[in-house]
């Protein structure tokens, strides 16, 4: 993810801003949490040669990797459907590949959301969503990227689109454009707009776009997108803020989380998930699975 990427981040703050008012009381309003909340941490791809002879075995074929993947983390970021909606096949795979409990999160294609802006979409809207279907109870929540130049004049239109989703079919909302968040009042509408439709804020965590870490819950979801810096210290400080804020979330009554881990080099991910997830395993008293290095076998060797 390149969206708020820095090469430097010296100078920046990384701590993490009070929740936004209204997202006690949607926490509240929502009633209490399903005993144990769903806690669903990945990465945005699964096919990584780099991770093989650390996090894969040596010598893992590309068409091995999803099922490995399912072993080390239990959600993915799908970026792939952002350029391809998958046909049944693809996704019958994919289901295949991950244990029952695994978690897709895929993107919704770019040409709804960027090429189209959301505009004479129904055909495409309706042939992703009859793929989300065919993921079943694996599907985790589909995510909605708008582009950079969406911005709030086209509010109406982002309401339209989002009354026609269908309502079985979880979905999460990402906008960058700033003006979304400089307005407090603005942000307190859309806010207001996404909570009534039941579709999640995206919240990101990104150096060079601090706005975009908004706080504000809109469904008793979070769906957190982070994006790290090579293991920079700030990057251990920021796994432990967030540890703590969403334990308090799940505490106060959060249903689900989705945190995916975005980092330059994808050998840092399954690092600093494994950290975080330490760190939130600690903090909530609950067993959470965390990526482990493989061990690999030693050829030739008796005793």
């Amino acid at each position: 993810m390149d969206f708020g990427r820095l090469p430097d981040v010296r100078g920046i703050s990384f701590t993490l801003p009070p929740d936004h008012p209204d997202t006690t009381t949607l926490l509240v309003r929502s009633g209490p949490a399903p005993a144990p909340a769903g806690i669903w941490v990945g990465c945005p791809t699964w096919i990584n040669k780099a991770w093989l002879g650390s996090w894969y075995p040596l010598g893992l074929r590309e068409d091995q990797q999803l099922n490995y993947y399912g072993r080390q983390f239990n959600s993915l970021e799908v970026n792939v459907t952002h350029y391809r909606i998958p046909d049944a096949e693809m996704v019958r795979r994919w289901r295949a590949a991950v244990p029952a409990h695994f978690r897709f999160c895929p993107k919704v294609p770019q040409s709804i959301s960027h090429d189209r802006e959301l505009y004479n979409a129904d055909d495409l809207t309706n042939s992703f969503c009859r793929a989300l279907e065919n993921l079943g109870e694996q599907l985790g929540m589909a995510f909605l990227q708008m582009g950079p130049n969406f911005a709030p004049p086209q509010l109406t239109r982002l309401e339209r689109y989002l009354l026609d989703w269908p309502a079985h079919l979880p979905l999460a909302v990402e906008l960058r454009h700033p003006a979304w968040y400089h307005d407090p009042v603005l942000l307190a509408e859309t806010g207001a707009l996404l909570e009534a439709l039941g579709k999640t804020w995206v919240i990101s965590d990104v150096a060079g776009r601090r706005d975009v870490l908004h706080q504000r819950l809109t469904t008793p979801v979070a769906f957190i997108r982070f994006n790290g810096h090579a293991l920079h210290r700030s990057d251990y400080l920021r796994a432990d803020a967030w540890a703590e804020r969403l334990a308090a979330w799940l505490n106060e009554g959060l249903r689900e989380v989705y945190f995916f881990v975005h980092q330059r080099d994808v050998n840092d991910a399954p690092t600093w998930a494994q950290y975080f997830l330490q760190r939130l395993s600690k903090l909530t008293s609950r067993e959470l699975p965390a990526p482990q290095l493989v061990v690999q076998p030693v050829q030739g060797k008796l005793f």
